[in-house]
């Protein structure tokens, strides 16, 4: 009751009820601001959805979020940590990592090799959405995002379509998960009409939902 727009207040009241959250996951949910970093990449009919429906996840990019909120893998902001350090911390926070991630995850594996003639390459998380069906690769970046990286992803989103996925699952989605982007970078390296490859912030502590509504009133 302490949520003041009806609208949002709707919206945690459907996922609570859909997700059977408890009070503490709900209270966590709201104070990650999560209704507003879904709103984020959603026009207004798409906003006022949410709170009639809650929710719904039909394509690949109904299931990402930007940014992604990880303080409870306190990660101080002043100490230094590496993509090891991140992928350890969210594989010892698996429960808390897939209820941030949302819908459908599943894990399936880290580090998982792919081994292209004599290279061996490693996908640092390897996870399934049960509702698009389809295999999600997150790869960890703890800086800016360079297009490399996004080549990478790309490698390895094109590896698991042609060699792990059956043919009736859906294509696999690429999350890149960084420090910092570019949305210039991401502009250029990715075809316009992009569907699998995605590039989301990830933040150590919890967000300012003034500075989320605000971007949302921007758009």
């Amino acid at each position: 009751m302490r949520i003041s727009n009806l609208e949002e207040r709707h919206f945690y009241e459907i996922e609570t009820y859909k997700n059977n959250w408890s009070v503490r996951e709900l209270n966590r949910q709201f104070d990650s601001a999560l209704y507003e970093r879904l709103a984020l990449s959603k026009n207004k009919e798409k906003v006022i959805e949410l709170s009639n429906k809650g929710q719904i996840i039909d394509k690949p990019m109904d299931a990402i979020k930007d940014p992604y909120v990880l303080e409870f893998l306190n990660l101080k902001e002043d100490n230094a940590y590496s993509e090891k350090d991140l992928e350890t911390k969210i594989i010892n926070k698996l429960q808390l990592f897939l209820l941030e991630l949302g819908k459908g995850f599943t894990f399936v594996q880290r580090q998982m090799r792919l081994t292209l003639d004599d290279q061996h390459f490693y996908a640092d998380l390897v996870l399934y959405n049960r509702l698009l069906r389809c295999f999600v690769v997150i790869d960890l970046k703890i800086g800016k995002i360079k297009h490399q990286d996004i080549g990478q992803l790309q490698m390895y989103v094109n590896y698991f379509d042609r060699h792990v996925k059956t043919p009736d699952e859906n294509k696999t989605i690429g999350i890149l998960l960084c420090k910092e982007k570019s949305d210039a970078v991401i502009e250029m390296t990715l075809p316009k009409d992009n569907d699998q490859i995605f590039a989301s912030k990830y933040e150590t502590v919890l967000p300012s939902k003034e500075e989320l509504k605000a971007l949302i009133e921007e758009k």
